[in-house]
């Protein structure tokens, strides 16, 4: 009740990103997923599938949808054979044709946000990392657990805090689809899988973000807590995060041709305009045993993170990400 002569209260503020992405939880996601009882999360392992299960009981504790083809698992068939190596299959009806001991099924983890607004919510932003890493590998130093901690333990972690900061609302106009992806150490399987079965129509998917290896500062993005994003001059996706005044920038090396090198490249042969979210350094861990959880920075983590979470807002809410002419590949 108002008091004659008092100034009546301001509401409470809505949170802000920054509120509601915390470094204890990024801490502890990153932690659980780089640990050595995941076995490196190698694709088809024991390791891999633990963190898969993993991801779907945080994806489930966050309140996103399940649209995989089991709860929030999306299976994936695949052959390892000594010929022909690893090769993802057609169908899974196709395992039955493959010899037991080369047969591999490994999981997608997929959940969603629906879109709130009747002309958008039928529009889908796809955001994704992959879980794999490496295994286990000739030891370095005593070591020999390539536990991708940055590579892509970061990204798997950034993505399920997006959709945590997302799920508290409010609701997104567009639908977004949150895409744990595996075997993109092998060959890109599971992102190549999904544009196949993917949760909604493809024809509906207007833009994608991968986020990939970010757990530690690049000087040449600006540092602490930024970001880069890899083709950013493909597309309008850049312009619109910059008019956000979100704090990335483009590729500092486009020399290494990180766009073509990650899972977004999947999506942008599609037509989708699609990018992938780094602050890699080229530090010298890069699929290595030395890629652990004490080389993380977190404090910057959190950074990008917080930044990846306006630039989905952005995304979900704003004017759709357009090719610029020739920069589709």
């Amino acid at each position: 009740m108002a008091i004659a002569g008092c100034a009546r209260q301001a509401p409470a503020p809505v949170p802000t990103p920054a509120a509601v992405v915390r470094d204890a939880e990024v801490r502890r996601i990153l932690t659980a997923l780089a640990h050595d009882s995941m076995e490196g999360r190698r694709t088809g392992t024991p390791g891999a599938d633990r963190a898969a299960a993993f991801i779907a009981s945080e994806m489930n504790a966050i309140g996103v949808t399940a649209a995989g083809d089991s709860g929030f698992f999306q299976k994936v068939p695949f052959v390892v054979s000594p010929r022909r190596g690893v090769r993802l299959l057609g169908t899974m009806d196709s395992l039955s044709l493959i010899p037991p001991e080369d047969r591999r099924v490994s999981y997608n983890v997929i959940g969603y946000l629906g879109g709130s607004d009747p002309a958008l919510k039928d529009e889908v932003v796809v955001i994704g990392a992959h879980y794999d890493a490496l295994g286990i590998r000739p030891a370095v130093n005593g070591d020999s657990i390539v536990n991708g901690a940055d590579d892509d333990a970061s990204g798997v972690t950034a993505v399920l805090e997006i959709a945590r900061a997302l799920a508290r609302g409010p609701a997104p106009k567009r639908t977004i689809v949150f895409l744990l992806t595996t075997g993109e150490e092998q060959g890109i399987l599971g992102t190549r899988w999904y544009v196949k079965e993917p949760a909604f129509p493809i024809t509906q998917t207007v833009a994608d973000i991968q986020i990939e290896m970010i757990g530690r500062p690049d000087s040449l993005a600006g540092g602490s807590g930024k970001g880069w994003l890899t083709g950013y001059e493909r597309s309008t996706m850049g312009e619109i995060l910059k008019a956000g005044n979100v704090p990335i920038v483009p590729d500092p090396y486009p020399a290494m041709r990180f766009f073509e090198r990650s899972d977004n490249i999947v999506f942008a042969r599609l037509g989708i305009p699609a990018h992938t979210l780094s602050s890699y350094n080229l530090h010298k861990d890069y699929h290595t045993p030395g890629d652990d959880v004490d080389k993380i920075d977190f404090a910057h983590m959190t950074g990008v993170i917080t930044a990846a979470v306006e630039a989905v807002r952005l995304l979900a809410n704003g004017p759709t990400p357009q090719w610029k002419e020739g920069g589709r590949p």
